[in-house]
């Protein structure tokens, strides 16, 4: 029996297969086994749909459908419950998770020339914060989700367990570490002693000494720079005429978050902000507004915001085009800035690791080495954040992120 090991990921997912003792990722675009979690519905080909980076470019491309993002991220929401509209008819936001994890399923299928039945699939410590019963509920969400695209066996590991697991494949002897899994949606933590002497331990739950969650995570930093620096070109902290109000700022949240984006098409959205830029001091910036919302370039703004995002990880300055909104219209960030937009969070991940080593029973200085993976792990500010809930430790990192679909891959060969 061949097993397989998911990570399904807010921004990206892989999956893998193990055989004849060899841990082997998938070719989900090409030969890349790394798939933006993007579903395209095609409204010119009758619907037909579209997945990862076929997906983003149809939508950039502007073929007229409707791009869903970030998947994972209703599992620990309201939006667990929500429908999407496709032209006309409504389906569950559920159901686009299960037509993304078929497609990954048949994948993997294809590679093994066989039906794939067992998954050791990755979740986070914590789907959701402070809600037990809503975490549960999430993956049980996703199991059943599993389930219905054909696997029978299925068994869910930490994503932070699962990258400590493929980090131990690499050291050469015994470590206490944190490990840091900051993803698109959520960052987990695990302390675990690892080595090797342990590596082909069966059970490993004494190793395991704490885990820790928040929801936190690469779409939320998405949305800080987005509010940040693109939305004020957008009319965002402008006055209305009228009693010197502000702007409204809901419909601006919405837009910025990835998961509510769609939501923020309607006709009545379009006539209050029809309606809000006669009243506006700065018209010019809330018609911007109003053609994000006509024309629906929601992502587009979200994906400018993300690549700026990416690009302060290693410059100082960024500049955000969107040149598809009106020629020539660029916004304009700063690292410095960004950091202090997004301080709140990072401080966060300070308070979640630190108290994951409390909850280990530890002190800072007691942890060996601080693994970090996932997207996010590369920014400045997130590194320096861990950093100091252990600052004597050394820094490590692997395949930002492939860690966690390594490692759920090579559990997956051990139960198979």
């Amino acid at each position: 029996m061949i097993a397989c090991g998911l990570d399904f990921g807010t921004s990206n997912s892989a999956i893998g297969i193990k055989r004849d003792d060899v841990v082997t990722l998938v070719p989900l675009e090409d030969d890349k086994t790394l798939i933006p979690s993007a579903v395209f519905f095609d409204y010119e080909t009758n619907g037909q749909v579209l997945f990862g980076t076929d997906a983003i470019s149809a939508y950039v491309g502007q073929t007229e459908g409707r791009l869903m993002r970030a998947l994972k991220s209703i599992l620990g929401s309201p939006l667990i419950d929500e429908e999407t509209s496709l032209g006309s008819r409504k389906v569950p936001l559920t159901t686009v998770v299960e037509l993304f994890v078929r497609h990954l399923k048949q994948k993997a299928e294809a590679v093994a020339g066989r039906e794939i039945t067992s998954i050791v699939h990755g979740r986070p410590v914590r789907f959701v914060d402070g809600d037990s019963q809503a975490d549960a509920r999430a993956q049980d969400v996703l199991e059943a989700v599993a389930r219905r695209v054909g696997f029978r066996n299925v068994r869910f590991v930490y994503e932070p367990i699962a990258a400590a697991h493929h980090y131990e494949q690499t050291v050469s002897r015994e470590e206490l570490v944190l490990i840091a899994d900051i993803g698109g949606g959520t960052s987990d933590f695990s302390i675990v002693r690892i080595g090797p002497q342990r590596r082909d331990r069966t059970d490993r739950t004494d190793d395991v000494l704490a885990t820790a969650g928040a929801r936190v995570g690469g779409t939320d930093f998405d949305t800080a720079l987005s509010l940040a620096a693109v939305m004020p070109l957008l009319g965002f902290g402008t006055q209305l005429v009228k009693k010197n109000l502000p702007m409204p700022n809901a419909l601006y949240y919405e837009l910025a978050t990835w998961s509510t984006i769609n939501f923020a098409y309607t006709y009545k959205n379009e006539r209050d902000l029809a309606e809000l830029a006669l009243d506006a001091r700065e018209p010019e910036k809330v018609g911007r507004f109003l053609k994000v919302i006509r024309e629906r370039l929601g992502h587009r703004l979200a994906f400018a915001a993300e690549e700026a995002k990416i690009a302060l990880s290693g410059v100082d300055r960024a500049e955000v085009s969107l040149a598809f909104l009106e020629d020539g219209l660029v916004a304009s960030t700063k690292r410095a800035g960004f950091e202090r937009a997004i301080a709140a969070k990072t401080d966060r991940l300070y308070r979640t690791a630190s108290d994951c080593i409390s909850a280990a029973g530890l002190s800072g200085d007691t942890i060996d080495t601080i693994f970090l993976t996932g997207g996010s792990s590369r920014m400045p500010a997130v590194r320096s954040a861990i950093a100091r809930a252990a600052p004597s430790a050394r820094l490590a990192t692997g395949s930002d992120f492939l860690s966690v679909a390594l490692g759920l891959t090579q559990l997956a060969g051990r139960t198979a």
